[in-house]
């Protein structure tokens, strides 16, 4: 029996779409935001330098994002205060809008699972402020559909960590054995989900990831319909 749906973000509920460009758009959007005109040699050098510094294999502590960023632009000669810092990475995220894709079906399924009377959750590594991402949410129609949304950034821990899907469950206030993670990773979301007692399924419909060393999950689901079928399977806790 179920009583909560927990998803991933990115490639499960929304598809994220890297794209090069958008590092350039987005430095620049940030500079301009602070009166400064773009300067190439500070994407180049987050490009080189401190890019490979986010996605470590293998870390599980959260970046603490605008402290990178206030160092890359203190390296070009850029001193900012709080509020410059603030207006940078705003303007900086919001030029990555376009890489932000909801599924259509996002919005359906997420009703639907509250109609059945179950709670419903996000858990998410992102490393941009967490008031810009819950505004994602809100902007795109997610949050009011959601009793909770943990991003890594606010909690400091990142998936496959139990830190933070503690945080989520406590938050939503079901046990653990009582939740289903929905999340595209084998190694982050379904072995992080599992490790805490959690009922798994793969999300397939944006990615088909395959890693040999992560445990499998209870179930996949090839569009995100599907989850309602597999929730029907296990069945709704009924109070």
């Amino acid at each position: 029996m179920v009583r909560a749906v927990l998803f991933d973000w990115g490639d499960t509920l929304m598809r994220w779409a890297w794209e090069p460009a958008l590092l350039d758009a987005g430095h620049d959007a940030g500079l301009r935001a602070i009166g400064r005109e773009p300067v190439p040699a500070v994407t180049a050098r987050f490009r080189d330098v401190y890019l490979p510094l986010l996605w470590v294999p293998g870390t599980l502590e959260e970046i603490e994002y605008p402290g990178l960023v206030r160092r890359l632009l203190a390296e070009a000669g850029i001193e900012v205060d709080d509020g410059e810092l603030e207006r940078f990475l705003e303007a900086e995220h919001a030029a990555w809008h376009p890489a932000r894709m909801l599924a259509s079906t996002t919005h359906a399924l997420l009703d639907a699972l509250r109609d059945r009377g179950l709670r419903t959750g996000l858990v998410s590594n992102a490393l941009d402020p967490p008031e810009l991402l819950h505004r994602d949410l809100d902007e795109l129609g997610v949050a009011e559909r959601l009793d909770v949304a943990v991003f890594s950034s606010e909690i400091g821990w990142r998936k496959p960590h139990p830190a933070i899907f503690e945080h989520a469950v406590e938050a939503i206030g079901v046990d653990a054995p009582d939740v289903l993670f929905v999340g595209d990773t084998l190694a982050t979301d379904v072995a992080g989900a599992a490790a805490l007692g959690m009922k798994t399924c793969q999300a397939l419909w944006f990615r088909a990831d395959d890693d040999r060393d992560a445990p499998e999950p209870d179930f996949q689901a090839f569009t995100q319909m599907d989850v309602l079928t597999i929730v029907n399977r296990i069945g709704v806790f009924r109070s």
